[in-house]
């Protein structure tokens, strides 16, 4: 290794010794690099997975021949998925028909919520989703989604009752290679081969982006441990798709246990800041700045980047940007954006839409007394307020307008897409709002609510996406907040 730091010649160490190893590499601390220079100082074969396929396709010009660069559903398709591609890439067909063909041909009524054969059908294929980003065997109740509107257990497991059969009966029907009712897809043949309890032949497995593993391929990755020296890297900090299935593999992992601590990317300023929120997050790591990067905080008139919690902050930013002139883009584009648009359009006159967010509801008034009465569905009530201000059109006519990144003065993005990405000038929007206060104690004063630990994680990937200088906005309220003003650097646990 060229010029490797103290924790990079450590991490070599462990692995030319053969063991099992997990490596903690904080944001900007150079984990890519350092697995390709662990890759280029041995002669054995390995398989790099890769967490998507650009950063497979990234890979590929930066690890040697004798390491494979591939991501686990490329692997799965070299073995079973194959199989199947008379099926894959099938007209895409209203699930409604999908349900039909299953059996769903009635409608039902779980608590005081209709359920229409549309929806049924919907969260049936939804069911089957969720349960190939598992390691599970079988299909069972709680792959079955929670759906706004029946979080109550009681109304879940009657739900969950009537899905299961049905989400069953699809995943038989995707067993058949040539023709199926269901609309095949990547992730239906990765779990096929997932419960094939595939060998991957290679004498070491490099793991990317361990914290973002889903079940199914934790136990892939495992499982070759008899036979395969195992490499995971990752930042347990920056596990922020739990949501999604997504599971922190490092955890509990049985290897030994290294990190990656110096950032490349920011100076010391902005490590403090990172630290302050790894230590809100009890993260495993604090993070040293390079003192050849002057990072500073403070307020940022133009940015190189917005970074909101949520699409509908996102939405409101691109909305206010544009209105102001700017070339605005969005980061992953505005697919997201003119979905919920056209859902809060549907609503709005009537209709009944599929959107995952808003299914259940039969009209605007339903979902504008649901945010702004139920507990559940606070987080809804921005969307409410920005469709109820500007309209679902006006919406729709913004996120037509937005412009490719390399075109823009300003890139939009929700912190989950901003993940490995970073630019010089970045201000945070103001949708990262505080915890709301508990109920009064003993004495009739409300309680400070404390600060979750996926919230801690979540403002540490925001924050540290800069290189330059930081607007930390919507994230400012930390410094009156009981445990962010005690959370200063605090030192590896």
């Amino acid at each position: 290794m060229l010029n490797p730091t103290d924790e990079q010649a450590a991490a070599a160490d462990a692995f030319h010794a053969g063991e099992h190893l997990s490596l903690q590499a904080g944001a900007g601390t150079g984990k890519t690099t350092t697995l390709t220079q662990l890759a280029h100082a041995t002669q054995r074969r390995g398989r790099y997975l890769a967490y998507n396929r650009a950063i497979a396709q990234d890979a590929t010009r930066r690890f040697p021949k004798s390491v494979l660069r591939k991501t686990a559903h490329a692997l799965a398709y070299a073995a079973v998925g194959h199989r199947y591609t008379s099926r894959l890439g099938a007209p895409r067909r209203p699930a409604w028909q999908t349900g039909q063909a299953l059996g769903i041909t009635k409608a039902i009524r779980v608590g005081d919520r209709d359920l229409s054969q549309k929806t049924l059908s919907y969260v049936t294929l939804r069911t089957v989703a969720r349960f190939c980003h598992t390691a599970d065997a079988t299909i069972t109740r709680h792959h079955v989604p929670q759906l706004r509107g029946l979080e109550e257990p009681s109304l879940h497991a009657q739900l969950a009752a009537h899905l299961v059969p049905f989400a069953r009966k699809a995943w038989l029907d995707l067993q058949h290679p040539d023709e199926g009712a269901v609309r095949f897809d990547h992730d239906h043949y990765l779990k096929i081969w997932a419960l094939t309890q595939p060998k991957i032949d290679a004498d070491f497995l490099l793991l990317d982006e361990a914290q973002d593993t889903n079940p199914v391929v934790e136990k892939i990755f495992l499982a070759q441990g008899d036979h395969a020296q195992l490499v995971m890297v990752g930042d347990s900090a920056q596990a922020i798709y739990h949501w999604r299935g997504a599971k922190d593999v490092m955890a509990g992992f049985d290897g030994t246990q290294l990190a990656l601590s110096r950032s490349f990317r920011f100076g010391p300023r902005l490590a403090e800041e990172a630290n302050r929120w790894l230590h809100l997050a009890d993260a495993p790591i604090r993070l040293t700045g390079a003192d050849a990067v002057p990072t500073e905080l403070g307020p940022v008139t133009r940015p190189d980047a917005v970074l909101c919690r949520t699409n509908v902050g996102a939405m409101a930013q691109v909305m206010e940007l544009l209105s102001d002139g700017h070339r605005v883009a969005l980061a992953g584009g505005g697919d997201s954006l003119r979905a919920l648009a056209l859902a809060a359009r549907d609503l709005k006159e009537g209709r009944r839409t599929t959107h995952p967010e808003l299914v259940l509801f039969t009209t605007w008034g339903d979902l504008q007394d649901y945010a702004a009465y139920d507990p559940a569905g606070r987080d809804l009530q921005p969307l409410v307020d920005l469709v109820d201000t500007h309209g679902a059109n006006a919406i729709l006519a913004a996120v037509a307008h937005l412009a490719p990144e390399d075109q823009a003065e300003v890139t939009v993005s929700t912190a989950h897409k901003a993940k490995g990405r970073e630019w010089a000038q970045v201000k945070i929007a103001d949708d990262f709002t505080p915890p709301s206060d508990g109920p009064p104690d003993g004495t009739g004063l409300e309680t400070v609510r404390r600060i979750d630990d996926k919230e801690a994680c979540l403002a540490y990937v925001a924050v540290t996406r800069t290189r330059r200088r930081l607007d930390i906005g919507g994230l400012s309220w930390i410094n009156e907040h009981p445990e962010g003003a005690s959370a200063g650097p605090q030192p590896p646990r």
